[in-house]
């Protein structure tokens, strides 16, 4: 019994390091492709590029329990004046997530198979930067800068707070995806704010780099 037992045990630790993995390859894949631009034109204006790494803890507020499971439906940046609907995103055929459609520039994607905004865990959103003729809704993210605030209204009627503690720009050569999407503190409730960075490569028509906003939940409101 004992030696069944820990069979079962190890066939389960085999299954959920296997499911980890596959999470981790659709995130580097899609952190190498969820903004890159559409082939067969011509490439589009770049947006701002500057990041700021991570302050003082004790600089900023304390974290805030996290809440229960509930869907994003908006996405507030007061500093940058966003005020986003969110559509759910899954995966491509290429296990990437797949980013909101480019004709919706200012909608912002939330990885639906993974964390709910406010609950325990890093739930991901991303957006697009650009398009081939104007700027999107996350063109300039990568001017936030710790102790900004982010809100995520929720289908509870609550209203997420989050404080902004890092903002990052990521190569997409060498890129670390649980470095860029894994929580940083367990049991906290995070957020990441996705797009792209860097230059534009024209040989590639893609970015060579993504911004990466790290959030945690400092309140709530209805």
């Amino acid at each position: 019994m004992s030696d069944e037992r820990e069979r079962t045990t190890g066939t389960g630790r085999l299954v959920t390091g296997l499911a980890w993995a596959l999470l981790l390859l659709g995130l580097w894949l899609w952190g190498r492709a969820v903004t890159d631009v559409p082939r067969g034109t011509d490439g589009p204006a770049a947006g701002d590029v500057s990041a700021a790494g991570p302050v003082d803890p004790a600089l900023l507020p304390r974290a805030a329990a996290p809440l229960g499971d509930a869907l994003p439906q908006r996405v507030d940046i007061p500093r940058l004046g966003v005020q986003a609907p969110v559509m759910s995103r899954g995966l491509d055929t290429r296990g990437a997530i797949d980013p909101p459609p480019f004709d919706q520039p200012g909608v912002v994607g939330w990885y639906g198979a993974g964390t709910k905004p406010g609950a325990p865990g890093a739930a991901l959103l991303v957006g697009h930067v650009d398009t081939w003729t104007r700027p999107a809704v996350f063109y300039k993210l990568s001017t936030l800068r710790p102790g900004n605030t982010v809100r995520v209204y929720r289908s509870d009627g609550r209203v997420a707070a989050f404080t902004v503690d890092d903002v990052r720009v990521l190569p997409r050569a060498g890129f670390d995806a649980h470095q860029a999407y894994g929580p940083h503190r367990p049991g906290r409730a995070e957020l990441r704010l996705i797009t792209c960075g860097g230059s534009f490569d024209r040989a590639s028509r893609s970015y060579t780099a993504n911004v990466v906003v790290s959030a945690y939940l400092t309140g709530t409101t209805r």
